[in-house]
């Protein structure tokens, strides 16, 4: 018989690989909503789901290839970071968008409902990561 325990925090995570095309964003939410449900951390999912959107919309409006991966991991009690990962190493860049301006919103909105977020460069591409802090970890 084989049992197996997930742990509280840390690895193992959620991940999902996702095609390159606009509906994946759906897809983020409802593996992000699904993580939190889990871990207990539902008030974190109306940002979370803003921030998965717009990561996700900017791999598949920037990146190369046809896949991008969504991941969900618990580092501490109450945080979870959530990264996309491409196959572009172009660093996203966040612009001030003037009011007519219909894009370039995205990482403005990542920043200010995220605790904290950034670019890992991979020998292949990158992630980038975004975090959220629950109401114990402030």
């Amino acid at each position: 018989m084989i049992v197996t325990t997930a742990r509280p925090t840390g690895h193992p995570g959620y991940s999902e690989t996702l095609p390159r095309k606009p509906e994946s964003a759906a897809t983020a939410r409802r593996l992000l909503c699904s993580s939190l449900s889990v871990w207990g951390l539902d008030d974190l999912a109306d940002d979370g789901a803003v921030i998965v959107s717009e990561l996700v919309t900017n791999a598949v409006q920037h990146a190369r290839r046809e896949s991008i991966r969504v991941t969900i991991e618990r580092p501490g009690e109450g945080r979870v970071r959530l990264g996309v990962v491409d196959f572009s190493k172009r660093q996203p860049e966040r612009r001030n968008p003037d009011s007519e301006d219909e894009r370039g919103r995205g990482l403005a909105l990542v920043d200010e409902l995220a605790a904290d977020w950034g670019t890992e460069l991979l020998p292949w591409g990158k992630r980038v990561w975004a975090e959220l802090h629950g109401k114990e970890e402030g």
